[in-house]
């Protein structure tokens, strides 16, 4: 069950053509620069030959808005999608389809990768080494920038030119560190690790700002004690482990945890780097608004149950996952927060893009956005 359960946890994507908006009017931003796991991978880790878990690379994932599998987690585009869309940009290609293609890209580059993590992977056991499904990690991820970069500029004041217009999205990133130990069983020592991701996420980000970004958003963990694959494997007789939202309170303490811990390094950051722009993205606090009241904002399938399942309780079963067989989508996604078990929904997604980019989850605010998100 574990292992399969894992299958859940990492994210897959398929590439897809650039969606191009222009308008005369200048943007905010020429380019976006993504980090992070599968919560924004747009087809790097399906470029690295994934094949044990190919179901993503299938209907009904990405039924929603492309028509076809994309390869993302979910049934439609991601918060990053949402983002690029707002500013006008192009949704942002793979960086492994981008060398692979040899393309010029001017308009930024996906680094993320599912199933990643922002230690890496010589952090974890030689047991839980195994239970990995990239090596991926941010500081990966990071090299893969640098390695990059002189396709964009060659010289500094090129580079501070462009990358002044530039937004750096650093995350999310960090929730597999606590994903691989919890589904492993080990949750007894997850709080202990939080310092080191918070740590490690700060040194990326440091590093990224002494490579010319100044414009930086870093996102923070989203509420995982609501989401149907811990309710289901850490499910609890006892009422007192809930909220009054049916979400699982330790794990959106630690989940809180770790976002209030990235705030203190986010501040330090800030301290250290006065000509940067660094940014929190509260997707907790986003996504808690239709966890609290998810009819108020178009589900009216609850919020905790999955779309996309086998069956049980939150309609998630290890054994039946979304795409395989035993499993059945539901007829209209859009009224479904969680899409596959761990992902949610396009329509959520679209709701935390909004409240990044409209306020007020976004501290200090985004630049206005180009093009407003319906």
């Amino acid at each position: 069950m574990k292992f399969n359960i894992i299958l859940i946890l990492i994210s897959f994507t398929f590439g897809f053509p650039e969606k191009v908006i222009s308008n005369p009017t200048p943007r905010p931003f020429d380019a976006i620069f993504n980090f992070g796991d599968s919560l924004s991978d747009t087809g790097n880790f399906l470029a690295t030959g994934a094949n044990l878990f190919p179901a993503v690379g299938h209907p009904p994932y990405g039924e929603t808005f492309f028509r076809n599998a994309t390869g993302r987690c979910s049934d439609g585009r991601l918060v990053i999608d949402f983002i690029a869309e707002a500013y006008g940009l192009p949704y942002l290609q793979p960086y492994l389809k981008v060398i692979k293609s040899n393309q010029i890209i001017r308009n930024g580059v996906n680094f993320a990768v599912a199933g990643a993590t922002a230690l890496g992977v010589e952090f974890f056991n030689k047991e839980m080494g195994k239970l990995l499904w990239t090596n991926h990690s941010l500081n990966i991820q990071l090299g893969w920038f640098k390695k990059l970069k002189p396709s964009f500029c060659t010289t500094k004041q090129d580079c501070d030119s462009y990358f002044k217009r530039s937004l750096f999205v650093v995350g999310e990133i960090g929730g597999n560190d606590y994903n691989y130990a919890a589904f492993a069983g080990d949750i007894t020592h997850l709080r202990d690790t939080v310092p080191l991701v918070v740590q490690t996420i700060a040194k990326a980000i440091d590093e990224l700002i002494a490579e010319g970004a100044v414009e930086l958003l870093v996102p923070g963990n989203l509420p995982v004690g609501c989401n149907a694959v811990y309710l289901t494997l850490f499910s609890s007789k006892n009422i007192s482990d809930y909220d009054e939202n049916g979400c699982l309170k330790a794990f959106n303490g630690l989940a809180n945890y770790h976002n209030m811990q990235l705030n203190f390094a986010l501040q330090t950051l800030r301290t250290k780097n006065p000509h940067a722009r660094i940014m929190y993205a509260d997707y907790f606090g986003a996504a808690m608004r239709f966890f609290h009241s998810p009819r108020q904002y178009g589900f009216t399938n609850g919020a905790l149950s999955v779309c996309c399942g086998g069956g049980g309780r939150y309609n998630f079963n290890d054994s039946a996952e979304c795409g395989s067989k035993g499993s059945k989508v539901c007829a209209d996604p859009s009224t479904y927060t969680n899409w596959d078990g761990i992902h949610l929904t396009e329509a959520a997604y679209r709701h935390i893009a909004k409240g990044l980019i409209n306020g007020p989850f976004s501290i200090p605010p985004l630049k206005p956005a180009f093009i407003k998100i319906a």
